[in-house]
């Protein structure tokens, strides 16, 4: 970021995450900043009231899209509410459609229930180069992009991006999508960023992890008091196991993180070899 004058920020939301968590944000001159765009991952809604109010980015709107949709297919819009704007990822854009359907029948789902998010339109690429077989997991022979994200859509045709289908998490018997978690974890004083996986456990099957970014001046967290503050908030299957503090969380060219390979650092630290064995067998 830097001090000149500017009306407008684009990027990741993590671009946007790592600004507010400079030692001398308040010392940047951000009078100018009207208005912008995020989008490449799910932006916390946290993260957005922080965007509206601290950096005074009043018309800021959330994207929705793939590189195989050339990219976006949903936006927020200048005029929406607020509670739109920090909520959802818009409505579909002109000339594009959406549905949200269920993963295993392929069927519409009814408003406000969690589906496979599915768009169609000029936008959608031909395919993946020399990839037949690649593109037809991809797209239906409808010509709909499965997208793979989780997705939610009120009566007004706006969508809420709940999570990854795969980086759904079943612990016990219980289907945990790791963003509300992360969501609620964003409320933490002390936590700047956090991301949430899923660890192979013998006895659960997957267990909660938490890798968290603290908030300059803090030094440690444990996964008590994480488990403390989740205690009476949320479900205790949602509560996680372990926490990790870092500094970084691993990332893509593209500005996305890689939960998988957190996954591996993680399974790899803490011993886990044999439960990932055992799941998988």
């Amino acid at each position: 970021m830097q001090d000149e004058k500017c009306t407008s920020l684009y990027g990741v939301p993590t671009m946007f995450i790592a600004e507010l968590a400079l030692p001398d944000f308040a010392d940047y001159d951000l009078s100018s900043l009207r208005t912008g765009i995020m989008a490449g991952s799910p932006c916390p809604v946290e993260v957005m009231k922080r965007v509206i109010s601290d950096m005074g980015m009043n018309e800021v709107t959330i994207c929705y899209g793939m590189t195989e949709t050339s990219p976006v297919s949903t936006q927020t819009g200048a005029n929406d509410d607020i509670e739109t704007r920090v909520s959802t990822v818009g409505s579909v854009h002109p000339h594009v459609e959406v549905k949200v359907v269920d993963p295993a029948t392929g069927l519409t789902v009814p408003q406000g229930t969690a589906g496979e998010l599915c768009t169609r339109g000029y936008s959608v690429m031909l395919g993946y180069w020399n990839e037949p077989e690649k593109t037809a997991e991809s797209i239906d022979a409808a010509r709909w992009m499965h997208t793979g994200d989780l997705a939610v859509m009120d009566g007004n045709g706006y969508l809420n991006i709940v999570g990854r289908i795969k980086d759904m998490v079943i612990r016990g018997g219980e289907n945990i999508y790791p963003r509300e978690i992360e969501e609620f974890l964003y409320s933490h004083p002390d936590i700047v960023d956090v991301q949430v996986i899923g660890l192979p456990d013998e006895k659960y099957g997957e267990e909660l992890m938490a890798w968290v970014k603290l908030r300059p001046g803090v030094s440690d967290l444990t996964a008590e008091q994480v488990r403390s503050y989740c205690t009476g908030k949320l479900a205790h299957y949602k509560i996680p196991r372990y926490v990790r503090v870092v500094e970084d969380f691993p990332m893509t060219v593209s500005g996305k993180v890689r939960k998988v390979e957190m996954r591996e650092v993680s399974i790899q630290e803490l011993g886990l070899e044999s439960a990932a064995t055992t799941r998988h067998a």
